[in-house]
């Protein structure tokens, strides 16, 4: 969407407009459930903070203060805010569980659709050994697609902080799934 489009679309939301609420969140939905469930690893619990997300914004939306950044910008704190609150409620941490002690059995007689399932469960985990800018950031540049300076943008931060950022989570997700056998593109191209 473009930005001039989106602004109109935001005053007009400001006002009750729910036409232009309506618009904005299908311009962003996916985005923000994709954010959500990469997160919690978890379609239905995804789609209920997808939801709450859209419910807070809403509720916000006469307050909402155009800082000059993209509309998603703002979704995506509020979707960060949801996902610690979720966790914090479960008394868990996303990194529950210990890679070093799972297995993954692999022969050749096992079924592709139970691989699949197990390698996911495994890059979920390592993807929850990150920090949360971290998981963030592989989030908003491998799943959603954003440019460098998008994700910056996204992220409040400069584009150096955001290579920074992003060399440190591949460096520590490489590492971690080279015990598993499974090479960092791998689990990149699995994300998306």
């Amino acid at each position: 969407m473009e930005r001039a489009e989106e602004q109109r679309l935001i005053h007009r939301a400001k006002g009750g407009d729910s036409e232009a609420f309506a618009a904005l969140y299908e311009a962003n939905v996916q985005s923000i459930f994709r954010y959500v469930v990469v997160r919690v690893s978890d379609i239905h619990v995804a789609e209920d903070l997808t939801g709450d997300v859209f419910m807070r914004a809403l509720r916000s939306m006469p307050s909402y203060n155009d800082e000059g950044t993209p509309f998603l910008a703002w979704l995506y704190r509020i979707a960060h805010a949801r996902v610690v609150d979720y966790y914090r409620k479960q008394g868990r941490t996303p990194a529950q569980l210990d890679l070093d002690s799972q297995s993954i059995a692999i022969s050749s007689d096992l079924d592709a659709p139970i691989l699949h399932s197990e390698l996911q469960r495994v890059m979920q985990s390592a993807l929850a050994t990150l920090t949360n800018e971290q998981q963030q950031v592989i989030v908003l540049r491998f799943v959603e697609g954003h440019r460098l300076e998008e994700t910056a943008q996204l992220m409040g931060k400069n584009v150096n902080a955001i290579k920074a950022l992003q060399h440190r989570a591949l460096r520590a997700l490489s590492q971690r799934l080279a015990r598993y056998s499974i090479d960092l593109e791998s689990f990149l191209t699995g994300l998306s």
